[in-house]
């Protein structure tokens, strides 16, 4: 139990292992926060081989705490950290998440230090970075694009839809990438579920189905995308789909013909889109040359998207060692 001399107001969770990429920066940003509270930067790292602990041990402000890689969980680490949490909110960060201002804390967790708000989690945005593959730099900008505008916080509850599944997904939607909770309500209300994958949609989904609030803060903005090879992201989504299933989320397989529509689709929409992104590499495009390039370089990534898509929505949930094959994660730990 914390003692009530060493409370601070937030408590900053940065989740690593094998870290090393964006660290440095993460943590440099986070110690650069323009916050009028009190704060503390909670590290917590599941067996980093890398220089992940070297760089926690220049920055002596941060607080460690290890655990084997045989222990982590997506949620059951979160959990973790929310108990050994000094602040009245926790916020989380991955480990190659950067916050994009010097007010990203002050951001993410005004919706919850606020009086009377009923707000119990907040997600912020994600910024791809300058060099991601186009299909997943466009599908995070839209998808953020569609939950409110950038100058507002944008709140979230189930007022009524009558067993809309879509606009439940739609409210439920939530990611741990960039977001922020109150510990009391994680630890006696509503904690991370233990599951293998989606612990943050499946919390949101919770969130909401049990009557409460969430926002959606712009403002609290993260440079992410995942930095993934073709093999790397075709595993992705794999484990995205069967993770969504494995939480009761019923998805059918596209037919051999449906999947082949939904390639194309993609293939001809960000074609388009590369075409007409004339925007710099500083705000967010690509250079004459990389959009040339992934004109004929990014339908590969839709047609390992799609298939992938169908595999897994085809897979035997009860077969251990298919999942284990073609599972992202299951490799990075072999």
């Amino acid at each position: 139990m914390t003692n009530d001399l060493d409370r601070v107001d937030v408590t900053v969770a940065v989740l690593t292992y094998n870290g090393e990429d964006y660290l440095e920066d993460i943590l440099s940003a986070l110690e650069r926060q323009r916050f009028d509270g009190s704060y503390e930067i909670l590290v917590i790292d599941s067996g980093s081989t890398d220089s992940t602990l070297e760089i926690v041990a220049r920055h002596p402000r941060v607080r460690l705490h290890q655990i084997p890689n045989s222990e982590f969980g997506h949620g059951k680490t979160r959990n973790l950290a929310a108990r050994l949490a000094k602040g009245t909110v926790i916020a989380y960060l991955t480990h190659d998440a950067i916050p994009k201002t010097v007010h990203w804390l002050r951001e993410i967790s005004a919706p919850l230090l606020a009086p009377n708000t009923g707000i119990k989690a907040v997600m912020g945005k994600q910024v791809p970075r300058p060099a991601c593959f186009p299909l997943l730099k466009y599908e995070i900008e839209m998808v953020f694009r569609n939950f409110g505008p950038d100058f507002g916080t944008t709140v979230f509850y189930d007022y009524g839809v009558d067993g809309d599944q879509g606009m439940i997904d739609a409210l439920g939607f939530y990611s741990d990438v960039n977001s922020a909770t109150l510990v009391e309500f994680l630890l006696e209300v509503i904690p991370y579920r233990d599951v293998r994958y989606s612990e943050d949609m499946i919390f949101g989904h919770d969130l909401i189905e049990a009557g409460y609030r969430k926002a959606y803060a712009p403002r609290a903005s993260v440079i992410h995308s995942n930095d993934l090879t073709l093999a790397e992201y075709r595993r992705r989504i794999f484990d995205e789909t069967v993770g969504l299933r494995q939480i009761g989320k019923v998805i059918e397989p596209p037919t051999v013909l449906g999947t082949t529509r939904l390639i194309v689709r993609g293939i001809l929409a960000d074609s388009v889109r590369l075409i007409r992104d004339r925007r710099s590499p500083h705000e967010g495009g690509y250079t004459v040359a990389r959009r040339i390039y992934w004109l004929f370089v990014n339908p590969r990534y839709h047609i390992a998207k799609w298939r992938s898509f169908r595999r897994s929505a085809m897979v035997d949930l009860t077969d251990e060692a298919a999942i284990r094959a073609g599972s992202l994660e299951h490799s990075r730990k072999a």
